[in-house]
């Protein structure tokens, strides 16, 4: 266990974590909104709290005492407002996915038992055809942008304004409500397709004992700016990106889209940042063309080598023309969701970024472990929070098995679902399905998922995420996908095959090819360079190439089983 800076307080449930943020970071900035181009709203820490009392006082009267209440739309303040009136003193909040088209939307509100949802305006006439079609127990639709009700649609404003009211006339109903921290008070849908996915059971216990763990070990005070950037629904953001922010007191502003993150750094000063692995890879890319353009990269890499034992501090000061692309007041990256390739992870620790890696689940809350700028290893998680245990079972000759957590913060169970629940829930240990090794200083490597390993004919494990980062090294490749092909008769007879999506105009360029066959030759020469490097068993059989992207969650997780469907359709 690593407490590195021990700087938490203690919460029982998040209406307790609102009530402390509030007198004790009051009067500091919880949020900067844009407005138009040059101008911005601030929001107190008091303030958001009494904004939060108030629609759910609002909520309450309008009878949704202890009823699931849903939330869908971009990330926007609004969005975390619905969801702490929610989840705060009225009833069980389900966050949904956004991606989510309209037949799924319907399965995801019958199976969830949704009586009202706040919505953005890009989802009214999907959440309206739900509504009227009498989908579920849908009743009340509430706008988190309209000023105004309209068409029996209520508005998140109109709401606020009107708890404002009720509470000064007495209406206490919200303010005093108590909260039961071990009872699901948040219902999560798992990736995958509605009809399969588990929706995972989660607590304020749950929740609040991984913002306490995760304060422990992380230099993340009240003078922070978070950039909120992935899906609220996701719990990974949910949880580190806006939950955690409100519990340091910090500051948190809002990512204008994918190719507004470095502009947004730098305009909003932001130091902490927590995200997918392909953003990181996006923006280091970004950085060295932006260094090839200043004919400045081999200088770099020459402060590389000859400054890669300095501190991270001392590295900082050394590429400080570096982080001001960033804004330069970056203290703290956080890399989840997916792993991130060590070589990406090791290129930004030499530029003096502090980027670590975080691990965890929806079933986790997530936060399972996490890497400090103090303990830290080159390709592991880190070490786990100080109050969750963890383990490997069913181990390899090389020490890999499968990773089994416990702790407060493990779900309460699959929602409806006692066959999956004592699947994954045996003794109080949760099983999380990834491979992984720990060594004997306790940091733990994650080598892939369980269901994703391919067993060769001769016994051996291949691991399609390790491979993946190889390829995915080669210029021009934009991602790639391993999988295992039956090549005989026999169906022990494995071999690994790679479908790889590629730029076409950065590989045309890289390598002086022009048509479909002459890329297929560049790629697959880079693949034989590959396959030497490796033992023959792992090495790459065949391969298709597409431009087309892999399907993938909304937190870039790769479909396996939904690629595999698509392969075959592919002409090479």
């Amino acid at each position: 266990m690593n407490q590195e800076y021990k700087n938490t307080y203690e919460i029982t449930d998040l209406k307790d974590m609102l009530k402390k943020s509030g007198e004790k970071y009051g009067k500091k900035i919880a949020y900067k909104i844009r407005i138009n181009k040059n101008e911005y709203k601030t929001y107190t820490h008091t303030q958001i709290r009494d904004i939060v009392y108030a629609l759910g006082t609002s909520l309450v009267d309008l009878g949704l005492k202890n009823k699931r209440i849903a939330v869908i739309g971009e990330n926007c303040l609004a969005w975390e407002i619905a969801y702490l009136s929610i989840v705060c003193g009225t009833g069980i909040v389900v966050p949904l996915d956004k991606s989510l088209p309209e037949n799924e939307l319907k399965e995801v509100v019958e199976r969830s038992e949704i009586e009202a949802i706040f919505y953005t305006s890009k989802y009214e006439k999907a959440i309206e055809n739900i509504k009227y079609e009498g989908i579920g127990k849908l009743k009340h639709l509430i706008s988190m942008d309209s000023i105004k009700h309209q068409k029996g649609n209520y508005s998140q404003r109109e709401l606020i304004e009107k708890g404002k009211k009720l509470i000064e006339n007495g209406d206490k109903s919200f303010i005093d409500a108590k909260i039961e921290p071990n009872k699901m008070s948040i219902m999560l849908f798992t990736s995958g397709t509605t009809s399969k996915s588990k929706i995972v059971a989660l607590s304020h216990k749950n929740i609040c004992s991984n913002l306490m763990d995760i304060a422990e070990i992380l230099n993340v005070n009240s003078e922070d700016v978070f950039l909120s950037f992935l899906p609220l629904h996701h719990v990974f953001e949910c949880t580190v990106g806006f939950l955690f922010a409100l519990y340091k007191g910090a500051q948190t502003v809002f990512c204008d889209g994918i190719r507004y993150i470095p502009d947004n750094m730098k305009e909003y000063k932001v130091s902490v940042m927590a995200s997918v692995p392909a953003i990181y890879e996006r923006l280091f890319k970004i950085i060295r063309k932006n260094l090839e353009q200043k004919d400045l990269l081999n200088e770099i890499l020459e402060k590389e080598e000859k400054y890669k034992t300095s501190t991270m501090e001392e590295k900082k000061q050394v590429f400080k023309q570096i982080h001001q692309m960033l804004g330069g007041n970056i203290k703290l990256l956080i890399s989840g969701a997916a792993s991130l390739d060590k070589t990406i992870e090791e290129k930004y620790r030499k530029l003096g970024f502090n980027i670590v890696q975080g691990y965890g689940l929806t079933e986790t809350s997530p936060v399972i472990a996490i890497g400090t700028n103090k303990f830290y290893k080159l390709g592991s998680i880190g070490k786990t929070v100080p109050s969750v245990e963890a383990k490997v079972v069913n181990c390899n000759k090389d020490g890999i098995g499968e990773l089994i957590v416990k702790g407060p913060s493990i779900m309460i169970e699959y929602y409806d679902n006692k066959k999956a629940t004592k699947e994954a829930l045996q003794d109080e240990w949760f099983y999380t399905g990834d491979l992984a090794k720990i060594d004997n200083e306790g940091y733990i490597f994650i080598c892939g998922r369980k269901k994703s390993v391919i067993v060769l004919k001769n016994g051996k494990n291949i691991f399609p995420e390790e491979m993946e980062n190889l390829i995915n090294r080669i210029e021009g490749v934009e991602e790639s996908f391993i999988y295992g092909k039956q090549m005989s008769e026999d169906k022990n007879d494995i071999k690994i095959n790679a479908l790889i999506v590629y730029n076409e105009e950065i590989i045309k360029d890289a390598y002086k090819v022009n048509t479909y066959d002459e890329i297929l030759g560049a790629i697959n020469n880079k693949i034989k360079e590959i396959n030497k490097a490796m033992p023959q068993y792992k090495a790459i059989r065949g391969i298709k190439i597409t431009t087309k992207p892999l399907i993938k969650t909304t937190t870039n997780k790769i479909k396996r089983q939904a690629n595999l469907d698509e392969i075959e359709k592919l002409k090479n």
